[in-house]
């Protein structure tokens, strides 16, 4: 049974998109969550492809700290479709210094009534609505911290990294983990709210802060789960991924009408 539109239901599901980030990666200009794809920002695309699930009843979109008023108007020339503004509220709220921050404001801009949080890159805008539904259905079956994954598909090497002077000097490798055991972690990341809340309460990370929330709880010992992830949930980071994603889109319109 879907958590919207029912005047019995008494939580609702949830998602915090942090998009306070520069993206330096993608190189200088507007901010990475703000390229645009395929004509429309990548930011649009997150939040059309978490208001595309049923359990999604609001997204929190958390903007750079000087830039809720430009996402704002943003989102607002970008409108979600008429399924789903009919159901899914999208609110805008300044965010902080660091990933870790915002995504703290946004748990805190959040109702009561949100049982169940999902956070969501936006660099990861073509997350097919399957795996934000298996999220949500995870953390509300009971788990308590839920991330969608994949097997690897190349050998991982771990090594001792060369920092100072000595960057960029060849690096010895002292270990290959097993890859079957091994997992590359996506979003969204679903939780149990007050488990989140507690987990950026309690564990504080120094420097850039937390990239993932998943990380936080195991910190607090709280069990994390893995649900499948999907291939075209892939990070937008590099100016590569930009041409990996428009060949996605362009997929989706030949085949879906998308």
């Amino acid at each position: 049974m879907s958590d919207r539109g029912s005047s019995q239901t008494i939580s609702r599901t949830a998602v915090v998109i942090p998009a306070a980030g520069r993206g330096v990666r993608l190189g200088p200009g507007a901010p990475k969550a703000l390229r645009a794809l395929s004509g429309t920002p990548m930011l649009v695309h997150a939040v059309r492809a978490m208001a595309a699930s049923r359990a999604v009843s609001l997204v929190v979109v958390v903007a750079p700290p000087d830039g809720a008023a430009e996402v704002r108007n943003l989102l607002d020339a970008h409108p979600l479709a008429d399924r789903d503004s009919t159901r899914t509220d999208v609110v805008v709220v300044p965010g902080g210094a660091t990933r870790q921050e915002s995504v703290r404001l946004g748990l805190a801009a959040l109702p009561a009534d949100v049982t169940t949080v999902l956070v969501h890159d936006a660099a990861r805008p073509l997350v097919p609505v399957d795996t934000v539904d298996a999220v949500a259905a995870a953390v509300r079956g009971g788990a308590p911290a839920v991330v969608p994954a994949l097997p690897l598909a190349d050998t991982v090497k771990q090594v001792e990294p060369r920092v100072g002077e000595r960057a960029g000097e060849p690096e010895p490798v002292v270990g290959t983990p097993e890859r079957a055991l091994l997992r590359a972690v996506q979003t969204p990341q679903g939780f149990d709210r007050a488990t989140l809340v507690e987990a950026h309460e309690k564990v504080a990370v120094e420097g850039e802060g937390a990239t993932d929330d998943a990380g936080l709880v195991e910190r607090l010992g709280v069990p994390v789960v893995v649900v499948p992830g999907h291939e075209e949930a892939f990070k937008v980071t590099r100016p590569l991924d930009l041409v990996l994603a428009e060949a996605v889109l362009a997929r989706r319109r030949a085949n879906d009408g998308f």
